[in-house]
This record gives structure tokens, sequence and C-alpha cells, in this order.
């Protein structure tokens, strides 16, 4: 055992930053809901709109991660190692990035007809997004919240299966049946996003799955 397992025995350890773990997946848990929203609409006007609401909580989100990795590197004792927390929360940044990604690009491509598919695509993010606040939520005490926090882990595996179905059924209806070519280069990088946003939150419950194993 090093020394720092066994100071963390010993010494009690830092809590501040649950609360910032908690903000910062309902931070994200917003942005999957607005995302929703804007996948579900044709307005250009609501395209602007939800573009800069979700824009406006990816720059909370960047606060967020800077106030943990201030907290990291004043802390002396952490809940759970440092590179897993700074993976943690780097990987939560990456989800909000690539919704504000997707956004921005629906906002400014303004393809003439957003696919049926966007709507799956999104409603599977948001679901994630969920998964991964209620694993964060039992943070506080993994060891109790093991198994809540596996299941959680596990649910977004399987979203991302879905996901990936999701994504080559979508290209290939794309392929086959846009003939514009403007509008299938908007549409292809699009569903790229989605697919990869996807991809993003498993990464989240990736790192969440290497603290349960270094914390048994």
């Amino acid at each position: 055992m090093n020394i720092d397992r066994i100071l963390k025995i010993f010494v009690p350890k830092d809590h501040s930053f649950f609360p910032l773990f908690e903000s910062d997946v309902q931070n994200l848990v917003k942005a999957s809901e607005l995302l929703k929203e804007l996948v579900g609409s044709n307005e250009t006007a609501d395209y602007e709109r939800l573009h800069k609401n979700i824009n406006d909580l990816e720059h909370i989100g960047d606060e967020i991660t800077i106030k943990t990795y201030e907290q990291l590197n004043k802390s002396f004792i952490t809940p759970f190692d440092r590179e897993d927390i700074h993976e943690l929360t780097a990987h939560i940044d990456d989800v909000l990035d690539t919704i504000n990604g997707i956004s921005r690009r629906i906002f400014q491509y303004k393809p003439k007809k957003l696919m049926p598919i966007y709507k799956e695509l999104a409603e599977l993010i948001y679901n994630a997004a969920k998964e991964i606040e209620s694993a964060i939520d039992c943070l506080n005490d993994p060891i109790a919240n093991k198994e809540k926090i596996a299941k959680a882990c596990d649910r977004v595996s399987a979203i991302e299966h879905i996901a990936d179905e999701l994504y080559f059924k979508g290209v290939s209806e794309l392929f086959e049946k846009e003939e514009d070519t403007k509008e299938l280069i908007k549409n292809n990088k699009i569903l790229e996003l989605l697919e990869r946003c996807v991809d993003e939150e498993e990464d989240v419950t990736d790192t969440l799955k290497t603290i349960l194993i270094k914390m048994a």
C-alpha cells in the first residue's frame, strides 16, 4: 500500500469536490434537455435561441471545470485519485462541448430539414446524462453505492450500443435519400457529433468504473 492510500485511511477527506461534481452533471443534464428541444424543432429562430442557451451552459461548465482543477491543486487529501478527478471532470466537459458543437452546427448550417433520427439520438444523450447524474449522486460513498454506480454505468454502455446502431442507420438513410450534396455534408457532420457525444458519455462512466475498481 503506497503512502497516499495510507494517508487516505487516516486523514479526513476533502468533500468540497462533490458539490462541484453535482453542479457539473446537473448543468450537463440541462444542456441535454435543450438539445432535445432543439432537434425537435424546424424553426430557425429556435436554433439561435436554443444554441445561445446551450452555449451559456457550456460557459458555466467551463467555470465549474476551472474551479474543480483549482480545488484539486490546493487539496492535500482527495476523495479518490487525483488523476481520476481530473479525468472525470475533463470527460464531462467534453460531453458538454460536443452538445454545444451540435447546437452550433445546427444554428450555423441551418439544414433544410433535421433528420428524424436526431430526436432518437438526442433522447439517448439525455438518458445517458441522467444515468451519469444518478451515478455521481452516489459518489460521496462509492463503496456503499458501488452496485448503483455500476448499474448506471452499464446502462450508459447499453445506450452507447443503441446510439451506434442508430448512427449507422442514419448515415445509410442519408446517403440513400439525400441528393443535395450540401445538405448531405451538413447532416452527416451533425450525425457524427451526435454519435460522438454518446461515446464521450461512456468515457465518463469508464472513469467512474476505474474509481470503483481502485476503491474496492
